[in-house]
């Protein structure tokens, strides 16, 4: 390597040997003992000289310089999850993955006024010295952000993205929650002190048929109150559980049996309200039964409330593809209208809401269905065809052969 030094094994070995040759010939020995150490000194003394190493000089090109600088911050934002781009003054140099993802790679090299076009943004862009701003509506109606910028140098800085939107919209379906759980608790309970109040304000001298009808009322009221709060406890241990897979190994055919036998049945000379269909072979899935038989009473509930009392309902459980077993609940009632379908595992939503307020409904039966389907790793889908029916299909893993 140049200008690098190495000891001269080489040259010493020769020296040696030939001074080894000399006195196998025959010359004087006192003569190679002097020679010898003379030539090895020799050698050692120019190993210690110091040796002239070349000057390096590295050009140094100022736009080199920021091309590396440039790549080096594009590199560093591309290891960055959230939406991030690089400012230089008000272009946008460069940005990462996630942003060209939620704005489209056309923002780099654009202008940030335009790119972004909004007047929070503006005042962002503005500031001296950074800060924060929140835009609502930045990549579509409804979207919430909120940009943050901070100055690297008086040339570059970089605005970082985050998006609010599955935030705002969880508050926002908190507050709707809180809102409909206090109405719906606020009507059976503004019932029950108006029919309490009246038997209170003329006690004894009340017709024993009214007191009666006044407090059957008063009892049905607090009995729908009480339902409430059962599913809304439901609802709130799922949510707590839904990461938790089950693992309690439930005989799903004999735990339908139990429940459909547990419906009361028709009139007399009406047939049965429930039928049920299953094969002979036991059908296991993991799971927790609590959960399983308040999902079964939950949809058999729902199909009776809504059915034609001619007919009754059908609950058929079959094997399915991929592993799966294929829970169906039918009825031949009035049906439901399309638009109402993907909004049925709404909590609190209904389709008919004063049929369903008198029926006892809650308006959370689906919605504790669906949590407990999500629970257990498997599929809910409803279809209705209005003047016919509808079909509530629940699949759901078959449980491993025991080892």
């Amino acid at each position: 390597m140049d200008g690098e030094r190495r000891v001269p094994w080489l040259g010493m070995m020769v020296a040696l040997g030939i001074s080894g040759w000399l006195m196998l010939s025959g010359v004087n020995t006192m003569s190679i003992a002097l020679l010898g150490p003379v030539w090895l000194l020799s050698l050692w003394l120019d190993w210690l000289r110091p040796v002239a190493r070349p000057a390096i000089r590295i050009a140094i090109n100022r736009p080199d310089i920021d091309a590396l600088t440039r790549e080096a911050m594009t590199r560093t934002l591309e290891g960055v999850s959230l939406p991030l781009v690089l400012m230089e003054r008000h272009r946008i140099m460069a940005a990462n993955g996630a942003a060209r993802a939620a704005f489209g790679a056309h923002i780099v090299g654009q202008d940030a006024r335009i790119a972004l076009r909004h007047p929070e943004a503006m005042r962002l862009l503005d500031m001296p010295s950074g800060g924060s701003v929140t835009i609502r509506g930045l990549t579509g109606t409804g979207s919430l952000w909120q940009l943050t910028r901070q100055t690297i140098d008086s040339r570059f800085w970089t605005i970082e993205l985050r998006d609010r939107t599955t935030e705002a919209d969880l508050g926002r379906a908190h507050t709707d929650f809180v809102a409909n759980a206090s109405h719906e608790l606020r009507t059976p309970l503004s019932s029950i002190i108006g029919y309490v109040e009246t038997i209170a304000d003329d006690p004894g001298r009340m017709e024993p048929d009214t007191t009666r009808r006044f407090l059957g009322t008063v009892l049905r009221e607090a009995r729908r109150m009480q339902n409430l709060v059962s599913d809304l406890m439901s609802l709130s241990q799922l949510e707590a559980e839904k990461h938790d897979l089950p693992s309690e190994r439930v005989d799903l055919g004999r735990l339908a049996h139990r429940v459909v036998g547990e419906f009361a049945p028709g009139p007399q000379g009406s047939g049965p309200r429930l039928r049920l269909s299953r094969p002979d072979e036991t059908i296991s899935v993991a799971g927790d039964v609590k959960q399983l038989e308040q999902l079964l009473r939950n949809l058999i509930d729902n199909a009776l409330k809504y059915a034609d009392g001619s007919q009754p309902v059908e609950v058929s459980l079959a094997g399915a593809p991929r592993g799966m077993v294929e829970l169906v609940v039918a009825d031949h009632g009035q049906g439901i209208a399309p638009e109402h379908l993907p909004h049925l595992t709404r909590r609190f939503y209904r389709t008919d809401p004063g049929r369903s307020r008198a029926a006892g409904g809650t308006g959370l039966g689906l919605a504790i269905v669906k949590h407990i389907v999500e629970r257990h790793r498997g599929r809910l889908d409803i279809t209705s065809q209005l003047g016919v029916g509808t079909q509530v299909h629940v699949r759901l893993p078959l449980a491993a052969a025991p080892s």
